[in-house]
């Protein structure tokens, strides 16, 4: 666990991360492990790994600790929570990352590699409308070898049940809110804690000023509806835009595992 001069302690704000996120997502962690299950019995024990929008580096985390001989790349665009993912894995050569728009047009030549054996990604792609991860998929297709994979877990949704859907909703916002009165930090309440942070407060402000300010509590993953939120959209897109199967591998009340192959 890498701690600055300053006494920033890298690990702890990897792990605050990952507690606020478990706020939104109980099953975040079964997430994770259906993941790296699917990436062992697709690609093997010593995949080199595209961690996709990957934050603070969450997947990498466990990425790495299951499978020694994996390597990771991670990209985004947040400059705070890349300096996290930075100070977390300083002292990890497996570990790489790099700063690209993935709405962008040639986001994958800042890639140390040009094509990875898997694709991971999570909570990160729901943030797109329909055009752009549309196209996105398309470039994916490119960057995933033949025969390797592509895994997708965020919020989706089965529109055909709405009043389960609706019970389930009311269900989980009555659970965040006790989580709440114990003391979980929901998304606004973390960023001011992290622009707080001496250390962080320069990337903070950068971010702020880039991907807007989330300080302001709202509902950050409120559904639009030119975004698609649901399975049968990723899986028909998925296999339109390249890949030849697609199918989910896994659910909760509110999100999916999608897994593409190429």
């Amino acid at each position: 666990m890498t701690v600055t001069a300053s006494g920033t302690n890298w690990g702890a704000w990897q792990e605050s991360w990952d507690r606020q996120q478990e706020w939104y997502m109980p099953d975040r962690e079964e997430r994770f492990r259906v993941m790296l299950d699917l990436v062992e019995a697709l690609v093997g024990t010593e995949p080199r790994v595209l961690d996709l929008a990957c934050g603070t580096g969450s997947i990498t985390d466990r990425l790495l600790r299951r499978f020694p001989g994996a390597h990771s790349t991670g990209v985004d665009l947040d400059p705070a929570l890349l300096t996290i993912a930075r100070g977390h894995f300083a002292d990890e050569p497996r570990a790489a990352f790099v700063t690209a728009d993935l709405t962008g047009p040639d986001w994958r030549s800042a890639l140390p590699h040009r094509t990875y054996d898997v694709v991971l990604t999570a909570t990160a792609l729901h943030w797109l409308d329909e055009a752009p991860l549309r196209r996105l998929y398309g470039e994916l297709a490119e960057v995933v070898r033949e025969g390797g994979a592509f895994l997708n877990a965020d919020h989706m949704t089965d529109e055909s049940a709405p009043r389960i859907n609706a019970a389930v909703a009311a269900f989980h916002c009555a659970r965040k809110e006790r989580a709440l009165a114990e003391g979980a930090l929901d998304w606004s309440h973390w960023w001011r804690h992290l622009a707080e942070d001496e250390a962080l407060a320069e990337p903070a402000a950068r971010r702020f000023a880039l991907l807007g300010d989330p300080r302001t509590p709202a509902d950050h993953a409120a559904p639009r509806p030119d975004r698609p939120t649901t399975v049968q959209w990723h899986a028909d897109t998925l296999r339109a835009q390249g890949f030849t199967e697609a199918r989910q591998a896994w659910c909760s009340t509110t999100d999916a595992v999608m897994v593409a192959l190429r």
